[in-house]
Formats: structure tokens, C-alpha cells, sequence
């Protein structure tokens, strides 16, 4: 693995990335790399920056093979603490991504403060909006196909790094563990105040069950039996999870390859906590009813095919499965509909399926 950190720091101002700039912090990886020119694209700030440029290289660049359209991620909005997310998934695209073929963007470089309380990384990706696919909408139809399709792209992330020595090497000891960082037990407790805006709205109210209607502090209590399955119960091989993968997250590229977006909730964890968030948002009551435990078939099947050794069977999976649905309860009960997402048909998808699967009475939990 390498590790990089730059000489060079990264502006805390977006108008301090210029042409010069990016030659000198490129150079690391491409001798005699020269960006003649850089030119703004189209410019988006909201938690992350995604800032798409067209870039004038030389012929080092050129040879490379760095496209002339890219996005460079960081965080220039300034609009609230990123919660060291872009250094975190600059990690993941310098030290994980590079290193196989995989269902998420091409980099071309990334970077990293050295100091880890700044949280600031930088990637250099390929420009995905100019290649004339789909851009996934967390809260749009999907259909039972393309969800099967989506979860054989899971299994490749999954399956790439299972069981990897890598996720347990020295090198490796920014990776989280998957609900063991803080940033996910205390997730809950962190958006609590959106979470009661909205829990005693009536369009909230009219769906959801009983040992929450009255009361929202029991999804606590719920939330940290799963933290405690997570940590103590759930069991089988280790792999890179997305940590975030709502389909708003993932692209659809033109020849039907989905790849995932956003790595910043990567974690080391195990692979039911993105298919469950996955498959609780993505299908209708009805046809998650009617296809999870086939979804999952499928999915253990693909996992499988990657070669990946020790794979939980079908049934210790769907018992995983089950108690997995408060991660995305928490996560979409706090969703605000000023933030772009209007997510209440996403939050009753994941309540209604907690009362399908029993998930509270399977995490032990008794109100």
C-alpha cells in the first residue's frame, strides 16, 4: 500500500487549485508531468465538492492516460465539518482502489492531509457526467432486474478485498470498522433532533409501528442492539463494505455496469450492512416481499463467484438480513426534505420491512 502525504498541502480555498498547483502535487506519481491549463467545468458544493474541470497536459499527462475531463472531489464548501469523510475516501481510492479492477470511478491521483484531525482529501477521478449514463436518485423506482443487477456489482466490491490481508495490515489502521467508529454508533444520536421533526409529522405517524409511534426513543435501544450484533454476534470473513449504498450513490454506466459512488463511509465490515441498505430503499414493499430472499440468493451466488472463501450460507444470511434494518431506520427517519431527498415512501419501505422480518424481536429486543 502506499501512503501518501503530500509535501504539498492541499488549499483550504477552491480558488487557490490552479494549473501550478496541480502539476507540483501530481509530480509524486507522474515525473515530468506538466497541467498546462485548467479550465472549470461546472462547479457543485453541498458537503463534498465536486469540481469538474478540463485539463491542458503535456505529454507525460497525456501518456498516463489522464483523461482530459476529470473531477476533483475535496471539500471546499466550508458549509459544515466534513467528519474527515474526504480524507477517508482519498485513502480508499490511493490504497484500495488502485490495486484491482473494481465497480467504482477510475483515479487518477489522490491525496491527504497529513495532519488527520484537518479530514481533507483530494481525488482525481474520471468525469462520469460526460460519459452519457444515469446517475442513481436515492429515492427513484428501480425494479426487481436491475436491483439483482445491483447487488452482482455489491459482491464484486465485497468479494475484491474478502478475507484480504490488506484490510488487517498496519497500513491499514485509518480503515473504520464498521459500527464500531463513531461515526456510526453515535450516528443516531448525532441527527436525533431531525429524526423527532420528523417522527411527529401524521404522514410519519400513519406508518409506523407501534413500539416507535410513541415514542422515538426506543429506536436507542433498538439501534444499539444492532451495534452489539455487529460488534459481538455477526459472524464470517471480513471485506470493504461501501457503508452508504442507497442508490443515489451508484452510476449507471452507458454499456450497464453499476458502479458506487461517494466512498465515504468505506469501512471493514461484513457485506449484509450494504445489501440490506441497499435492497430496503431501492424496491417497493411489494416487490421486496416478493424477491429478498431470492436478491440474497443471488447475491451469496455472485459473492461466491469471485472466489470469495467462507461465504455465510443462505440462511445464516437472511438471519443477518433481519437484523440489519435499523441502520437504515435511523439513517432515513433523519432525513430532512430541505436537503433534496424526499424520502418518507424510502421510510416506510424500511419500517414496515423491520415489522415483515421481525427484526426487533431478532435483535432481542422487548418493549
Amino acid at each position: 500500500m502506499i501512503n501518501l502525504a503530500h509535501p504539498v498541502g492541499i488549499p483550504a480555498r477552491l480558488e487557490d487549485i490552479t494549473a501550478d498547483w496541480l502539476t507540483q502535487i501530481m509530480q509524486s506519481r507522474y515525473p515530468g508531468i506538466v497541467v498546462e491549463g485548467l479550465e472549470e467545468v461546472f462547479l457543485r458544493n453541498s458537503h463534498t465538492t465536486k469540481y469538474q474541470v478540463r485539463l491542458t497536459l503535456n505529454d507525460v499527462g497525456k501518456a498516463a492516460g489522464i483523461p482530459e475531463n476529470v473531477c476533483l472531489k475535496a471539500n471546499w464548501s466550508h458549509s459544515m465539518d466534513s467528519q474527515g469523510i474526504c480524507r477517508l475516501e482519498a485513502r480508499f481510492y490511493e490504497d484500495f482502489r488502485q490495486l484491482v479492477e473494481f465497480p467504482a470511478p477510475r483515479s487518477f491521483f489522490a491525496a491527504f492531509a497529513p495532519r488527520e484531525d484537518s479530514g481533507q482529501g483530494l481525488v482525481v477521478m474520471e468525469d462520469l457526467s460526460i460519459e452519457g449514463g444515469h446517475f442513481g436518485i436515492s429515492t427513484d423506482h428501480m425494479g426487481v432486474e436491475e436491483a439483482a443487477r445491483a447487488v452482482a456489482s455489491l459482491a464484486k466490491i465485497h468479494g475484491a478485498f474478502w478475507d484480504s490481508p490488506l484490510l488487517h495490515a498496519a497500513a491499514a489502521d485509518w480503515l473504520p470498522v464498521s459500527m464500531a467508529t463513531p461515526v456510526d454508533a453515535q450516528q443516531l444520536h448525532m441527527m436525533y433532533s431531525f429524526a423527532q421533526a420528523n417522527h411527529v409529522k401524521p404522514e410519519y405517524q400513519a406508518f409506523l409501528p407501534g413500539w416507535i409511534k410513541g415514542d422515538l426513543s426506543r429506536l436507542h435501544t433498538v439501534f444499539d442492539a444492532l451495534i452489539d450484533f455487529a460488534q459481538t454476534k455477526e459472524q464470517g470473513p471480513w471485506c470493504l463494505v461501501h457503508g452508504d449504498s442507497h442508490q443515489g450513490n451508484s452510476y449507471l454506466r452507458p454499456d450497464g455496469e453499476r458502479v458506487w459512488l461517494d466512498w465515504q463511509l468505506v469501512r471493514k465490515g461484513r457485506p449484509i450492512r450494504d445489501f440490506t441498505y441497499f435492497i430496503l430503499g431501492a424496491l417497493t414493499i411489494e416487490e421486496r416481499r416478493a424477491n429478498d430472499r431470492d436478491l440474497l440468493r443471488h447475491y451469496r451466488r455472485c459473492l461466491v463467484e469471485t472466489g470469495a472463501q467462507g461465504v455465510p450460507d443462505d440462511e445464516t444470511l437472511w438471519e443477518y438480513y433481519r437484523r440489519w434494518p435499523p441502520y437504515a431506520m435511523q439513517a432515513w427517519i433523519a432525513n430532512m426534505d430541505e436537503w433534496g431527498q424526499k424520502g418518507l415512501h424510502i421510510v416506510e419501505r424500511i419500517f414496515v420491512a423491520g415489522e415483515d422480518l421481525g427484526t426487533v424481536e431478532a435483535l432481542g429486543v422487548t418493549f
